[in-house]
């Protein structure tokens, strides 16, 4: 089919947003659940916890961009990528059920399990998110979806996030709870690839293209797009502050607002729940002021309701929940228009050099937006471990010292906000906008 130039069907729309159930879930789980789980279920130190955790996801800069070529080179009836969103999200689904199955009380068996996952979710997630610079050249089309995309994907946050730590506990956290919880994620993530493969079935392909002869050369090629480069950066930081954030969740709710039954639960409905409402505002934002200023408003919004979090030990709990909304406002427009920028700095390579290497684009992005979120766990970490948190081996947490409290509540606010804003830096001189692929086009034409 070829390259379209107008706005998709609705369906198309709705049939590739419904792939945020598996990058939803499997984005949000671990990083939510999967320290706690080691420290207070398996009773593994916080430090070595930490690593466990950054390890296999560190593993994805190798192998997303490994990805991201074969799915480039691939040919087949059902074109490069869709096969890929198959295969790669049913061996997910399998796999994350099995991180949390513990037939051992070992976090070695934890770290294999999620390396093997953290492979096949990049056999799903690099050709996904590859897609949206395929399916259409229309810069304002690219942020329609990518609203799609992300309205699916704050369900999705919701689902898995909200309701993961309450399956956990209606079957009696420890290992059992745990593994109730793997099942229902792995449950999710199938849907989300069912939906995602059968609804992008009518789906444009785009232009076929040739692709650079060698890993070499296209990586060479990477290095000269500098808005992707310059976007890369910033995103990659702040998946490391919103990575902290998600981390420090279930702490966050256990020992600051001592409400270990329900806090996390309801942190994850204020944080997702604003995000499906201000995605029209966001839309019509970015129309007003473009996509970049658009991000920096969002991210501004993040850090500053982030570290107004801080002052949650002095504020009533229902004025916690509304800072986190705003929270969930920012990270929404935030990944509406990051999102929506890297199919634009795709665009912007394809027009400039006339190779078709997408995968290879977005499998360095979702690399680094991986182990950025894999970092923050670590930097979490690493706050406890400096902080004096204790470990557990009964499911519960241990009794905390006000040092250890600080150090959630620093790990939880603070530094979340710090690293996002901090991240905004990189963004200096990205002018990539809908006239300069214009004129990046006629360039070449000419």
């Amino acid at each position: 089919m070829s390259h379209p130039s107008g706005s998709l069907p609705g369906r198309v729309r709705a049939g590739y947003a419904l792939g945020s159930l598996v990058t939803g879930a499997f984005g949000t789980v671990p990083g939510l659940l999967l320290l706690p789980y080691l420290t207070d279920t398996l009773g593994v130190a916080a430090g070595i916890a930490g690593l466990l955790v950054l390890a296999p996801k560190a593993w994805d800069v190798l192998i997303n961009p490994v990805a991201g070529r074969i799915s480039d080179r691939t040919r087949t009836s059902m074109g490069a990528r869709r096969p890929f969103l198959l295969f790669g999200g049913l061996a997910l689904a399998v796999l994350f059920a099995l991180i949390f199955a513990a037939p051992v009380r070992s976090g070695a068996y934890v770290a294999l399990v999620f390396l093997a996952a953290a492979t096949a979710f990049a056999f799903y997630q690099v050709p996904y998110v590859a897609m949206p610079a395929e399916m259409t050249d229309d810069y304002a089309e690219r942020t329609r979806l990518m609203t799609w995309r992300v309205a699916f994907l704050a369900l999705a946050i919701l689902a898995s996030g909200a309701l993961s730590p309450m399956v956990t506990k209606q079957f009696g956290d420890g290992i059992p709870g745990h593994r109730a919880m793997g099942v229902f994620v792995g449950v999710l993530i199938l849907v989300g690839t069912v939906g995602s493969f059968l609804g992008t079935a009518s789906a444009p392909t785009g232009r076929v293209m040739p692709s650079e002869p060698s890993f070499g050369a296209q990586l060479r090629v990477v290095r000269g797009n500098r808005p992707f480069r310059l976007l890369l950066v910033c995103f990659v930081v702040q998946a490391a502050g919103i990575g902290t954030m998600l981390a420090g969740v279930s702490y966050f709710a256990t020992q600051v607002l001592e409400s270990p039954d329900t806090g996390s639960t309801v942190l994850f409905a204020c944080f997702v729940g604003p995000a499906l409402l201000v995605m029209p505002v966001w839309t019509r934002v970015g129309r007003r002021v473009g996509k970049l200023r658009a991000y920096v408003l969002a991210s501004v919004l993040f850090a500053v309701a982030a570290g107004l979090l801080v002052l949650a030990p002095f504020l009533p709990a229902v004025a916690v929940y509304v800072i986190t909304g705003l929270v969930g406002g920012g990270y929404a427009g935030q990944q509406v228009f990051g999102l929506a920028m890297l199919p634009d700095c795709i665009a912007y390579d394809a027009e400039r050099t006339g190779r078709r290497q997408a995968g290879v684009f977005t499998g360095l992005w979702t690399a680094g937006e991986t182990l950025g979120l894999a970092l923050g766990p670590g930097v979490f970490a690493v706050l406890l471990a400096a902080f004096g948190y204790v470990s557990s081996e009964t499911g519960e947490a241990a009794l905390q010292t006000d040092t250890a409290k600080l150090g959630v509540l620093l790990g939880f606010t603070v530094v979340p906000a710090v690293v996002v804003a901090v991240a905004l830096v990189a963004l200096r001189g990205y002018d990539l906008d809908e006239r300069r692929l214009v004129e990046v086009s006629e360039e070449v034409k000419a």
